[in-house]
């Protein structure tokens, strides 16, 4: 018994291990651009020092100091989701621009331009949660962190997941590509300018008390919707959140 006991607490303790990976800085190069309208960009980088590693739903720290050369103390910067499935040899973000960095992003990046990276950061999927019909719910570019698990090979662990997508027209949802994969009856869209906002009350009478919940999106949304998941009696432990932004 004490024997068993011990192989699994160290199964446990490599488990956490592998989860939880040192952030480590990569030089990178910006390979495209894409501005799909005003105000919103997909930017793809590439290593130029070793192999970026994470897990889907984790984040990076963006610089883009040119100045910095990867030895002095880690200069300005911005998070960002990873929306890349960590077996892709390069990393995507979007992003809206909003503040001083990200206007400044779309006036200092170019392709070929070198920034540096740190990564990875985040435990979204590494947390315990139940793979039974999951619900993952999001705004806007918040849906960036959830493409990284639907498109990896550990998306196939989750059992009739549900999933929930909201957008201000049918032109801002610029994934219709990454969410091919996805079967028709897991995913649901809604439209604000048809559909009005996310439904969180219909989505909690289809899914109750005892799924888990995933919420990414505008820091009012997730507020919002964890509040009145919880009001109806959802577990806080349930409810998983991407706010580190």
């Amino acid at each position: 018994m004490i024997k068993s006991n011990r192989r699994i607490y160290c199964a446990f303790i490599n488990q956490r291990i592998f989860l939880t990976m040192l952030a480590k800085k990569y030089l990178s190069r910006v390979v495209s651009i894409k501005n799909h309208f005003e105000g919103i960009y997909t930017l793809e980088f590439e290593s130029l020092n070793g192999k970026f590693k994470y897990h889907p739903g984790q984040f990076l720290h963006l610089a883009i100091d040119s100045q910095y050369d990867g030895s002095d103390q880690w200069p300005e910067s911005r998070c960002f989701s990873m929306q890349s499935n960590p077996l892709e040899p390069t990393i995507k973000i979007t992003y809206s621009v909003k503040g001083k960095f990200t206007r400044n992003m779309v006036n200092t990046i170019k392709v070929g331009s070198e920034v540096w990276l740190k990564l990875p950061y985040g435990d979204l999927f590494s947390q315990n949660h139940n793979k039974i019909c999951t619900v993952f719910i999001a705004g806007g570019t918040g849906i960036t962190p959830f493409l990284s698990l639907f498109s990896h090979d550990s998306f196939k662990d989750y059992i009739n997941p549900r999933i929930y997508l909201g957008f201000k027209s049918q032109a801002y949802n610029i994934y219709t590509e990454a969410l091919t994969n996805l079967k028709s009856e897991e995913l649901k869209i809604y439209y604000e300018d048809v559909d009005g906002f996310i439904n969180i009350n219909s989505i909690f009478n289809e899914n109750g008390t005892a799924n888990d919940y995933f919420i990414s999106g505008p820091p009012e949304m997730i507020k919002s919707f964890k509040h009145d998941l919880i009001t109806k009696g959802v577990s806080p432990n349930k409810i998983l959140t991407d706010e580190w932004n």
